[in-house]
């Protein structure tokens, strides 16, 4: 399971899964899609490389949520991506297309740090929570 959505009462809440924090984050990169994309199948016609800095995982985590969600605002709905950590701070390649080409759309009115986790769970197993206003 790359992705799962959890209960939550008024809010998106989500996990990922992966061997290693940037496979943790491009699976972030899949459920974020799901939200936006509300059954549209997007086709990856543009490419994005964004670098974003953290004080900590944590904050890591949360601006790259912020600057998926500042891209989506910008027109931008992402599919898909190559993320890679190197301590508090990632480089990702994203993939998507511009939101002109669809209806019907999502929105995500902003990333919270509310249950937010990061986690290692074994060498090769992380997991990553969020919960996202929408």
């Amino acid at each position: 399971m790359k992705y799962e959505f959890l209960e939550h009462t008024a809010d998106v809440k989500f996990r990922a899964y992966g061997k290693n924090l940037g496979e943790c984050f491009e699976n972030v990169i899949l459920a974020f899609s799901e939200i936006i994309a509300k059954g549209n199948k997007i086709t990856p016609t543009e490419v994005r490389n964004i670098s974003v800095k953290g004080i900590d995982k944590k904050s890591l985590f949360y601006k790259f949520l912020e600057e998926l969600n500042y891209l989506a605002e910008g027109g931008f709905v992402v599919c898909s991506g190559k993320v890679n950590v190197t301590g508090n701070s990632l480089k990702a390649k994203l993939y998507g297309d511009s939101a002109g080409n669809y209806s019907g759309l999502g929105e995500v009115k902003a990333a919270t740090y509310a249950e937010m986790r990061i986690s290692k769970k074994s060498a090769k197993r992380w997991l990553v929570q969020a919960v996202l206003d929408v």
